[in-house]
């Protein structure tokens, strides 16, 4: 995987990646698919869950946007439409 990972930078557009890249994102696609943090810890083999949680856990979800959305809109509208 990451032979094929690896060199695809400049055709994307993006700066240098290495593996710490992929370890982030199965990480965050771990957390995407509701798995709990302490799977998470083993699966990416971090030692402290406390890495887990501060290191990898700065992704935005597309259900923390989803939560976001509905505040704002309770905030605005005084209804947070489920939708």
């Amino acid at each position: 995987m990451y032979t094929g990972f690896k060199g695809q930078e400049p055709g994307a557009g993006i700066g240098k990646l290495g593996t710490h890249s992929l370890r982030h994102s199965y990480r965050s696609w771990l957390d995407a698919v509701g798995t709990a943090i302490a799977v998470q810890q083993k699966l990416i083999a971090a030692s402290d869950i406390r890495t887990t949680l501060n290191v990898y856990g700065d992704v935005v979800t597309d259900e923390m946007a989803q939560a976001h959305q509905k505040v704002v809109r309770l905030a605005i509208q005084g209804r947070p439409d489920l939708k």
